[in-house]
């Protein structure tokens, strides 16, 4: 696959990635910072998530709303943290190009000026909030929270959840926010893709006008920590839900590190829809659980596997956990079939290629640019990634199963409220931070 792209590094550091696409008259703006939760610090967590909402209140030269301007100019905009990045996005009809350049390069030069106290306590409210929302009182939302916190040792940059920890927000301070934008927003460690209608020298002499001079950065160290072994722990967390559900959790390869695709592989054969191997047994053959998903979550510094069902009313989840054991010994000893890799395989390309039929938004061109920038250093990666797939095979997926998940991991039983005896055997209440 090949999605043709120039890339010119500013002198400031800025990598600028440009693809013409002529298709619509739109462009996307897509920018990058290389910085998530993993770069914070024990005590000091939530702050790469605060500032996706600081982002879009307001720079010292547009002292306002973010969404306006470009909404009014007929645009679509958006953001998002995750442990490992933080990315912002503008989808414009070309005419607004230079007002999208000219608002992102403001906030990436001159955010801080407008970020005041004011400002800095309403959105942590907001971030507070959207906690609550998200994970405290949605069913089974603390498990995001709960298994973390098992999978990994207290000082490790996955330990913290993205939204961070309520009591680190409170204890935060504007300067400790300050300080955090200082070393980690700025053109050394961002990258910016252009995507659409417009010609490459006309993009690159617009970000050189718009980005050229903002100050570099000083440099970033990159995190080197290896996988930690997978603990062995049984937890159990009530809820105010009506069914049991069951989580297992192993540590897992990093994001294109050998094992990954073969894990995505087998997600795919396990919990992959109502074709696949669990959804089969556990659902319609033996109807211990009303549905089952697996999914591979690979991250830089480490992967996680994960696969999550949910009780069939009245069925244990100790059942459920003794199948799913039973399947992934099966995986691991014989592998997958011929048939369940083709069909994993495919399911697995068409995503790949849904996500570029866009040149903009969550996972169009102009965001996969910028992911194989930061991720790889590479924009082109397209046709390495994909081929990762290709060259899986049932025995490379079975010898990644024994691999990473033939040892027992993190089970946590999501229970009723009140109702501890259906969670698994000799499980621990667990501490929620």
């Amino acid at each position: 696959m090949d999605i043709p792209f120039i890339r010119h590094t500013l002198p400031n550091g800025l990598d600028v990635i440009v693809h013409e696409d002529h298709g619509t008259p739109i462009v996307a703006v897509n920018i990058w910072y290389h910085v998530g939760s993993k770069d914070e610090q024990p005590g000091l967590t939530g702050f790469a998530h605060l500032f996706e909402h600081l982002m879009f209140e307001g720079s010292a030269h547009h002292d306002d709303k973010y969404f306006a301007p470009l909404q009014e100019a007929g645009g679509q905009l958006n953001g998002s943290t995750n442990a490992d990045r933080t990315n912002y996005w503008e989808v414009v009809p070309t005419g607004a190009l230079e007002l999208a350049l000219w608002l992102e390069s403001d906030r990436m030069g001159y955010l801080l000026p407008a970020v005041t106290e004011e400002k800095f306590v309403t959105q942590r409210e907001v971030v507070l909030n959207e906690r609550r929302q998200i994970y405290e009182n949605r069913p089974y939302g603390m498990a995001s929270i709960v298994l973390p916190q098992a999978l990994y040792p207290s000082a490790h940059p996955y330990y913290w959840p993205t939204i961070g920890f309520p009591a680190d927000l409170r204890a935060a301070t504007l300067a400790q926010v300050h300080d955090f934008f200082q070393r980690y927003y700025h053109p050394g460690n961002a990258s910016l893709a252009i995507a659409g209608d417009v010609g490459t020298d006309q993009a690159l002499r617009l970000a050189e006008t718009y980005f050229g001079d903002l100050p570099a950065g000083a440099p970033i160290d990159r995190l080197e920590v290896p996988i930690p072994a997978t603990p062995q722990s049984r937890l159990l967390l009530e809820d105010r839900v009506e069914l049991p559900r069951l989580y297992l959790a192993w540590q897992s390869p990093g994001v294109f590190a050998t094992g990954d695709a073969d894990l995505d592989l087998l997600a795919e054969v396990l919990g992959g829809g109502k074709v696949s191997r669990l959804y089969r047994r556990l659902v319609y053959e033996h109807r211990v659980a009303v549905d089952v998903v697996a999914v591979q979550s690979s991250r830089q510094l480490g992967g996680t596997f994960q696969i999550v069902a949910t009780a069939a009313p009245g069925h244990q989840l100790a059942e459920i956990e003794a199948h799913i054991y039973e399947e992934l010994a099966r995986c691991a000893t014989d592998g997958p079939t011929a048939e369940e890799i083709e069909r994993a395989r495919a399911q697995v390309e068409a995503e790949f290629v849904y996500r570029l039929q866009t040149v903009g938004g969550f996972g169009g061109k102009s965001d996969q640019l910028n992911a194989y920038n930061t991720y790889c250093g590479n924009p082109g990666y397209f046709g390495e990634d994909l081929a990762r797939y290709q060259r899986a095979s049932g025995d490379s997926v079975r010898t990644a199963a024994e691999r990473w998940l033939t040892t027992a991991g993190v089970a946590l039983s999501v229970v009723p409220t009140g109702q501890q005896a259906r969670a698994l055997p000799e499980s621990a209440l667990a501490e929620i931070s």
